[in-house]
């Protein structure tokens, strides 16, 4: 029930405060530009990269991204930017 009740409440402030959902919610957000960049903020960590797959830990489940040629151009603590010919992008719940 806490749970919930903290979500509401989270959502509540999002609208009065006119604040990003991403950053209320805990999100991910990803930022694409065409098939060859993709901009990732707001993940726990790195879990799996090669020059064809990315797989990110978030909060609620994982990202998987799938491609060619994958190049880490940025890697922070919880920003990262990836670049080779993307192909797909899936979300994985736990």
């Amino acid at each position: 029930m806490a749970i919930r009740w903290g979500l509401k409440v989270r959502r509540w402030m999002t609208e009065k405060m006119d604040l990003p959902q991403d950053v209320m919610m805990d999100l991910p957000r990803i930022t694409m530009i065409g098939q060859i960049h993709i901009y990732i903020e707001n993940h726990r960590g790195l879990l799996a990269f090669s020059d064809r797959e990315l797989r990110l830990l978030l909060k609620q489940g994982q990202l998987l991204v799938k491609g060619k040629g994958f190049v880490i151009k940025t890697i922070l603590p919880e920003e990262i930017l990836l670049e080779g010919k993307i192909d797909q992008v899936m979300f994985i719940n736990d």
